[in-house]
């Protein structure tokens, strides 16, 4: 008996099954949300909370949560050319951080030998990228609730003996979270010597970046606009993005 030849189906990082998977998963986050908006209107009928208070809290929040979400949406699209629009979608929508999952893909998309400007051939490489963005931002999910109460407390202690060290501390954390993505940033200036540009594409971009933001600041202490400090991060994201076109041809 002879057997036919097994036709493998060709792997699709938009395949449509990857969006009815993800749709699931996000509907259910979104249920929860619209859940807990009931609780929250509810119980702020019970407490006598005014509904004028409770319409204008709401449309508040929801006004502001565009600019996010803006931010959002420009991290979808720019991984969208190796991940397909499913798994950045997933991860930006339900617990992913748009600085987190770049960095997290474009470091795993290398390893592969791969790149962010072409989609990911193969499903084991696309499970290995996913692997990689979920399984590290997990351990944020399991140190926050076990470490969380207690370098809290240890901050409110030592801000009680002594405010200008608490403020060292704070400082130093955050300057430390900063120098992580800094060295992603200067990890290929060094090839300069060797006559490839390509390195400082990403200190421009930031450069380009931290500049549009400066001028957003400062537009929003003059003008006392808070809508402007609001969308501070996307329209620095746009301008850091639409830099980095012209400097790619340039330093490529």
């Amino acid at each position: 008996m002879k057997l036919g030849r097994c036709d493998v189906m060709e792997f699709n990082v938009n395949a449509p099954i990857l969006f009815v998977l993800v749709g699931i998963i996000v509907a259910f986050v979104l249920a929860q949300s619209a859940f807990f908006l009931w609780r929250a209107v509810k119980r702020a009928k019970e407490i006598g909370l005014p509904q004028e208070t409770v319409r204008k809290t709401i449309s508040a929040a929801a006004i502001f949560t565009v600019a996010p979400a803006i931010a959002i949406l420009v991290g979808v699209i720019s991984l969208s050319k190796s991940l397909g629009i499913a798994l950045p979608w997933l991860r930006l929508s339900v617990v992913g951080s748009l600085t987190y999952e770049t960095v997290a893909a474009g470091t795993s998309l290398t390893e592969l030998g791969l790149n962010t400007n072409t989609p990911i051939p193969t499903a084991s490489d696309y499970v290995t990228v996913a692997a990689v963005m979920t399984v590290g931002i997990m351990v944020g999910l399991i140190l926050v609730p076990l470490l969380t109460k207690r370098i809290q407390g240890g901050m409110v202690k030592l801000g009680a003996k002594d405010s200008r060290w608490a403020d060292i501390f704070n400082n130093a954390m955050f300057l430390g979270m900063i120098s992580a993505f800094l060295g992603y940033v200067f990890s290929d200036v060094m090839n300069v010597a060797h006559g490839d540009f390509t390195g400082l594409i990403p200190v421009f971009v930031m450069l380009t970046s931290a500049l549009a933001m400066v001028i957003c600041g400062v537009a929003a202490m003059r003008t006392k606009k808070r809508w402007i400090q609001d969308y501070a991060l996307p329209i620095s994201m746009l301008c850091g993005m639409g830099a980095s076109i012209p400097l790619t041809s340039w330093l490529s």
